[in-house]
């Protein structure tokens, strides 16, 4: 495969990933992995050994990049061997490694309140409010758009997330004030041209694109500084939190599962 062009090889796997319906961040991530893997070859994988295959995983562990990028990059070196090139006595040199089990960090109540309560402007508190009043994703959140806001239900509709899941969160008075205080003041340069349904709810620097999860995650990391919190959380911390708060206020599982859109979760043992 090669690396700057996109090859026949390159193709056939897109088309691949295409027919199995992969999201498109899956089929970065696929394309990426194979790259870095022809990289290491300096040769097309077409041509791979078990050798290469040992060697590589090798050398990935020696690089000390974490388990979990490690895992990813072999899945999808794992697709292209399985999937594309039908290699299968290749595909079954390939191993995960199993990650550690980690209790996630988690704020208090007061934590949260305190973030939300600083936040340094509107955007901030209304995107941040709803990772945590919502318990959506990073990713949920950015890719709202107004269509996925029934207030007559009072729900918030998530399209196709993660596990190609559809569900609806609940969508409280106070959250529907600050999205129609939001919605006033929400940047308009790119709405030309497109219907309203389908406006982001917060969009990007660029046109037709909404802002990406690295801005919404500096967005938390400034607002928990100038809050104070010294634990050492990330944006996801506001899903873990809302997922606890609800389990210490005695709310059935199985409804913090729906919430989250998960088929079983623990939140002080998983994310």
């Amino acid at each position: 495969m090669s690396i700057d062009a996109v090859t026949p090889l390159r193709r056939r796997m897109i088309d691949d990933m295409n027919a199995r319906k992969l999201c498109a961040q899956t089929q970065r991530g696929h394309i990426h992995s194979c790259k870095r893997f022809a990289e290491f070859l300096k040769r097309s994988p077409e041509t791979a050994t078990m050798e290469d295959i040992r060697r590589f995983q090798l050398h990935l562990s020696e690089t000390g990049i974490s388990i979990c990028n490690r895992n990813r990059i072999m899945t999808g070196v794992r697709f292209l061997f399985r999937v594309t090139l039908r290699r299968l006595d290749l595909a079954a040199e390939i191993y995960h490694i199993r990650e550690p089990q980690k209790i996630p960090q988690v704020m208090s109540p007061g934590e949260t309140r305190r973030v939300l309560a600083v936040a340094t402007s509107l955007k901030a508190r209304v995107a941040l409010s709803l990772c945590y009043g919502c318990g959506l994703r990073a990713g949920e959140v950015v890719r709202l758009k107004v269509k996925h806001i029934d207030k007559a239900q009072r729900i918030i509709r998530i399209e196709q997330s993660k596990g190609r899941k559809d569900r609806h969160v609940m969508l409280s008075p106070k959250m529907l004030d600050l999205l129609r205080q939001w919605w006033k003041v929400r940047p308009t340069r790119w709405d030309t041209g497109v219907p309203l349904e389908e406006r982001w709810l917060f969009p990007g620097r660029k046109p037709g694109k909404p802002m990406t999860t690295r801005q919404l995650s500096r967005l938390f990391h400034e607002t928990a500084d100038a809050a104070g919190i010294k634990k050492n959380v990330t944006l996801h911390a506001l899903r873990h939190s809302f997922a606890t708060h609800l389990l210490e206020d005695d709310t059935d599982i199985r409804i913090i599962q729906a919430l989250l859109g998960r088929a079983t979760y623990c939140p002080r043992t998983t994310g």
